[in-house]
C-alpha cells in the first residue's frame, strides 16, 4: 500500500513482513529514507511495539532486520512502513535528524512501546533544512493514521479546557461528563468521550490493585501502573496522574474497578444519571440520516 499527500515530496509505502521480498524490489527501497518496524503488543503491554530507523539503502537494512534474532535481526515485527522522498533530495543528515524527531514524538505521544535506545541530537543541519524536516515530519504524522498507524498521533487532553473542541458536524454531539463509582471502596472517576475514544480524566481514582481474573485488561492496568499513569493515593487506592485514553468505556471501567466491568452500564452521566449505553442510543436515534427530510443530498 502506498500513500502520498498533494504538494508533499514524501512517499509512503507499507506492507506485511510476509511480502518483504516483493517490497525490497521496489525502487523506493533503494533510496535514503526512514522506516518503521511495527509489531503486536508484548505480553506485558497493551501497546504496539515499534522500532524507528534510517538508512541510505533501506532495502539492505530491512534484509538485515529480517534475519533471525540470533543472527542480528529483529523477530518482533510484522509490518514495515517506509518513508522516502519522490525528488530523492533526502540526505543521510536529513534522515538522521528525522529519526531523532520521530523518536521524540513517539515517546511523547505514548502510543507505542518504542524499542529504540536514546534519541541523538542532530543539530548540524542548516536552519532552512531543519524547518523542512519539521514540515516533513508533520506530514508523516498526518499520513500514518490513514494507514492505521496511530503511534505518532497526539491525543487531546480533556482536562485542559482550551484543547477541547466541541464537534460541529451534524453527525457528532458533544460528550457529557461521565462518572464511575465503586462506593464500597470510595472510588470515583470522571470520563469523557472525545473523537471516538473514552478518556478517564486526571485526578480520577481507581482500585489499588487488580482483583479480577487474570487476562483481559489486567495487563493494561499493570502497564498504566508501571508507566506512572496510575499512582499510589490515599486509602490504598490509585489516582490518574494524567488524562488517559481508552479504546472503549469497558476498558476504562475495568481499570478503574480493578476487574472486568461493563462500561456501557458502569459509566453514567453526571447531570442525569443516564448510562453511557442509553446516552449513546439517544445520540444515534436523534441523529438525522441521509434520507431524512432536510438532510438529503
Amino acid at each position: 500500500m502506498t500513500a502520498e499527500i498533494m504538494n508533499w515530496t514524501g512517499h509512503v509505502i507499507t506492507g506485511p513482513r510476509g511480502k518483504l521480498s516483493q517490497l525490497v524490489q521496489r525502487p523506493e527501497c533503494s533510496r535514503t529514507g526512514i522506516y518503521f518496524l511495527i509489531g503486536p503488543p508484548a505480553e506485558d503491554s497493551a501497546l504496539p511495539s515499534v522500532y524507528i530507523g534510517e538508512s541510505d539503502d533501506v532495502a539492505t537494512r530491512l534484509k538485515q532486520h529480517n534475519r533471525p534474532e540470533d543472527k542480528g535481526g529483529k523477530d518482533f515485527w510484522e509490518r514495515v512502513c517506509l518513508v522516502t522522498s519522490k525528488d530523492q533530495n533526502l540526505t543521510k543528515a536529513h534522515v538522521k535528524h528525522l529519526e531523532s524527531l520521530l523518536m521524540q514524538a513517539a515517546r511523547e505521544a505514548g502510543q507505542c512501546r518504542l524499542l529504540n535506545g536514546t534519541a541523538h541530537e542532530y543539530g548540524g543541519l542548516p536552519e532552512s533544512d531543519r524547518a523542512d524536516m519539521a514540515f516533513f515530519m508533520e506530514q508523516i504524522r498526518t499520513v500514518l493514521p490513514v494507514l492505521s498507524f496511530d503511534f505518532l498521533r497526539e491525543r487531546p487532553k480533556p482536562s485542559a479546557s482550551s484543547t477541547i473542541v466541541e464537534p460541529t458536524d451534524i453527525s457528532a454531539q458533544a460528550s457529557p461528563l461521565f462518572v464511575a463509582e465503586v462506593s464500597r471502596f470510595g472510588i470515583k472517576a470522571l470520563g469523557k468521550e472525545i473523537e471516538g475514544e473514552f478518556y478517564v480524566l486526571k485526578g480520577s481514582l481507581a482500585k489499588g490493585s487488580w482483583t479480577g481474573k487474570g487476562g483481559g485488561y489486567q495487563n493494561l492496568y499493570q502497564q498504566l501502573c508501571d508507566n506512572g499513569v496510575l499512582i499510589e493515593a490515599e486509602k490504598g487506592l490509585r489516582c490518574f496522574s494524567t488524562d488517559q485514553a481508552f479504546s472503549s468505556p469497558s476498558a476504562a471501567a475495568a481499570v478503574v474497578s480493578g476487574r472486568a466491568a461493563n462500561g456501557r452500564e458502569h459509566w453514567k452521566t453526571e447531570a442525569t444519571g443516564q448510562t453511557y449505553a442509553d446516552w449513546q442510543d439517544s445520540v444515534v436515534m436523534t441523529t438525522p440520516s441521509a434520507t431524512d427530510e432536510g438532510y438529503a443530498q
